[in-house]
Parts: C-alpha cells; sequence; structure tokens
C-alpha cells in the first residue's frame, strides 16, 4: 500500500514563497512519475508538474518559471518549491505517484495565497 503525506502549506501573501513537501511510504523510486496536483474551490483537479525516476520535470504553464518540482530518492520525497505566488495558486496541492500503473493520493495540503 503507497501512502503519501503532504505538508508545508499554509497562507502567503502574493509574491511570496512556500515549499511542499510529499513524505512517501517504500522506495518512491519505483514511483514514475511523481506529481503535484492542485484543486481550486468549485474547479477541477489539474496536473501541475511531474517528475520522472530519471529527473525529468514537466509543468503547466500558468506554473513555468515559478515552481520547481524535485525528489529525492534516497528520503522518499519530492518536494514543489512555489516562489512569485499569486492569488489563482490558492488550492489544495496533491501528491500523485504511479506504481506498476496505479495511481495513488495523499490527503492534501492548503495553500491560499492572500494579502
Amino acid at each position: 500500500q503507497v501512502q503519501l503525506v503532504e505538508s508545508g502549506g499554509g497562507l502567503v501573501q502574493p509574491g511570496g514563497s512556500l515549499r511542499l513537501s510529499c513524505a512517501a511510504s517504500g522506495s518512491i523510486f519505483s514511483y514514475n512519475p511523481m506529481a503535484w496536483y492542485r484543486q481550486a474551490p468549485g474547479k477541477q483537479r489539474e496536473l501541475v508538474a511531474t517528475i520522472m525516476s530519471g529527473g525529468r520535470t514537466n509543468y503547466a504553464d500558468s506554473v513555468k518559471g515559478r515552481f520547481t518540482i524535485s525528489r529525492d530518492n534516497a528520503k522518499n520525497t519530492v518536494c514543489l518549491q512555489m516562489s512569485s505566488l499569486k492569488p489563482e495558486d490558492t488550492a489544495v496541492y496533491y501528491c500523485n505517484a504511479v506504481l506498476r500503473g496505479i495511481g495513488y493520493w495523499g490527503q492534501g495540503t492548503q495553500v491560499t495565497v492572500s494579502s
């Protein structure tokens, strides 16, 4: 059973930064890809960023240049460094991992960007 636990969310002012972490059970080297999604109130869940086991990354256009996804296989964690945050980044952020074709989700962490 894959377990993912997100942390690091909170309230931040526009232009600020936050770092989200996702701690995974087992060796994340087997999880491919890993990703961050987000869901704003009244909207569908959307893909924010993905990272493959070899380190290749991909980002939604809305976060390119502002967000950075990284993974530490030794610590079994995936992080999302978010900078230049905007009010429209407000959402619940979810960690996702794919193992043998099955996707697993964390419980989510709230990010609120507001002055």
